[in-house]
């Protein structure tokens, strides 16, 4: 399985060292793609060979030594829908992204496999690194632009997930580019203990449901220092996540780091979530909570600290009459409860003038929401701003402009 050639696996092992020098990887068995049948041409489909070093990586007998699939550098592997399946023998897999990878063009899509390209499932301490590129070819997925502003076809236009990770405890995600998503870019789902660092998610600012990262059902999860650019948000934390920490991500364009929506799956829950030391620029909204009317649930202990806007609009938001699809949006009197949420150290400019916007259920009030060292002036010098309230209660220090609307 290994390459003939001390000189190449040499290459490979040096390839490695430079690559996870964070981490101790001990003794490790490398699995090439090549060695399985991949070409690397970028026209060919490589997804099998993918599967079989996959296979005998996760499969094959269980040593001490930690196994790693390698996708080498300066090779481009086109694969069509594909699921890396679990459990793993090993309590530690690699899968080691220098080279490209690719997806196929609408057109090209092939299997059953409709949701998302690559999906990986029930692996418990997977590692996706290295410096590699992922892309997804979205362009022939982007809706046309009729598509795109039809709300009642809206969600008819969604491409499919670039990379799904589900039921991968332990998941680590560091270093490697993931650009042009058909739809969202990442995708973690009923995780526990994941870290994203260091990553790269790139796509046009008006390619449509581009999320960047979205995490649901999650617990435990960090990302830290990572380049967002899409066309949508580029954090969304969705219903039945806990315990979220997101630090050093710069945003923008997209639609900013988002807690929700909420309240479409009936009863959803989110809390203790911290949003620090984050920049967004140019983004069409800034940190917001957004729940959908009719809901049930809570969203709660929830912090955004050390923001920067650099000409956002909308920069903070608490929205809860949120109605994507702008098609019978009605009024009604179960909500999902948001309470103890905090916007402190927060400073940068709007392109809009109302830069404070708390829209509270008029039938649950939000509680104890605290804003302090807040200042946002407009980014055209000569524009007023503002902030407004409805049925939100908490307290405001340091404020520029003055938040004078929260109830006591």
């Amino acid at each position: 399985m290994l390459p003939a050639t001390m000189d190449y696996y040499v290459i490979i092992r040096m390839v490695l060292v430079l690559c996870m020098a964070s981490s101790s990887l001990g003794a490790t068995t490398i699995f090439n793609v090549m060695s399985y049948g991949a070409v690397g041409n970028g026209r060919i489909d490589d997804s099998q060979a993918f599967l079989k070093a996959w296979r005998a990586a996760c499969q094959g007998q269980a040593t001490p030594a930690t196994p790693v699939v390698y996708v080498p550098q300066k090779k481009t592997f086109l694969l069509s829908p594909l699921t890396f399946n679990g459990p793993c023998k090993s309590s530690r897999v690699y899968m080691l992204v220098s080279g490209n990878i690719v997806a196929p063009v609408k057109t090209g899509w092939r299997g059953n496999q409709k949701n998302a390209w690559i999906i990986f499932s029930n692996i418990n301490g997977l590692v996706v690194k290295g410096k590699g590129v992922i892309d997804g070819q979205g362009s022939s997925w982007w809706p046309s632009r009729p598509c795109f502003d039809d709300p009642a076809n809206g969600q008819n236009c969604k491409g499919p997930t670039g990379m799904m990770f589900r039921r991968c405890n332990g998941l680590r995600l560091d270093g490697f580019s993931k650009i042009n998503g058909p739809g969202s870019h990442i995708l973690i789902s009923a995780t526990k203990d994941a870290v994203l660092t260091n990553l790269r998610i790139v796509a046009p600012g008006d390619s449509p449901n581009t999320d960047a990262i979205d995490i649901s059902s999650s617990t435990a999860v960090q990302i830290r220092n990572s380049f967002i650019a899409t066309g949508d948000d580029c954090v969304a934390i969705s219903a039945g996540s806990s315990n979220i920490d997101v630090s050093g991500v710069t945003c923008g364009p997209g639609h900013g780091i988002s807690i929700g929506s909420l309240g479409g799956g009936g009863y959803d829950v989110v809390e203790n979530v911290r949003v620090r030391n984050c920049t967004l620029k140019g983004t069409l909204t800034g940190v917001r909570i957004k729940t959908l009317q009719g809901g049930k649930g809570y969203a709660r202990r929830i912090s955004f600290d050390g923001i920067k806007f650099e000409a956002v609009d909308n920069p903070i938001q608490i929205e809860q009459f949120y109605c994507p699809l702008k098609v019978n949006c009605q009024n009604y009197t179960s909500a999902v409860a948001v309470s103890d949420v905090s916007f402190t150290a927060i400073s940068g400019t709007s392109v809009a003038e109302n830069v404070i916007n708390l829209s509270c259920s008029q039938s649950v009030a939000c509680n104890n929401i605290k804003l302090d060292r807040v200042y946002i002036k407009p980014s055209t010098p000569g524009k007023k701003v503002y902030s407004s309230c409805f049925n939100a209660r908490g307290q405001a220090t340091h404020t520029k402009p003055a938040v004078n609307c929260l109830r006591h």
